[in-house]
């Protein structure tokens, strides 16, 4: 039903590997600099982003599929927050912070792409249009 995922499905392995590189840093973080509050709400946003991809896969209709995707964006960008105040916190050094930022900034992009195609696709009629 979704192909738009499906054809894009690089952004499902691109979200898995990067909840294990968010689950290595809170292990990180958690065991060398004591940071359990922060951290744990990293481990959250990061490791949701690909629940959500994969919830959307399975989506009961277009509206469903984009709404499953934009939770997703929604947790990415907060990962991207807690990622920013990780490292302006020194909690993280800017060498880490930079190869990880990178990753989820792609997702960021790719997720809003497949966002718009889809809803340029198939909500741009008068009748949709409050997508």
């Amino acid at each position: 039903m979704n192909s738009e995922i499906k054809s894009e499905s690089i952004i499902a392995k691109k979200a898995y590997a990067f909840a294990i590189d968010i689950v290595k840093l809170y292990k990180e973080l958690i065991g060398e600099n004591k940071e359990f509050v922060l951290s744990k709400q990293l481990l959250r946003s990061g490791t949701s982003i690909g629940a959500n991809i994969n919830e959307a896969v399975s989506g009961q209709s277009k509206r469903d599929f984009v709404h499953k995707l934009s939770i997703a964006l929604k947790e990415a960008r907060e990962t991207a927050y807690w990622l920013n105040l990780l490292r302006d916190s020194d909690f993280i050094n800017q060498v880490s912070f930079d190869d990880i930022d990178a990753k989820c900034n792609e997702i960021i992009k790719i997720l809003s792409s497949i966002i718009l195609t889809t809803k340029e696709k198939y909500f741009t009629d008068k009748s949709t249009h409050n997508s």
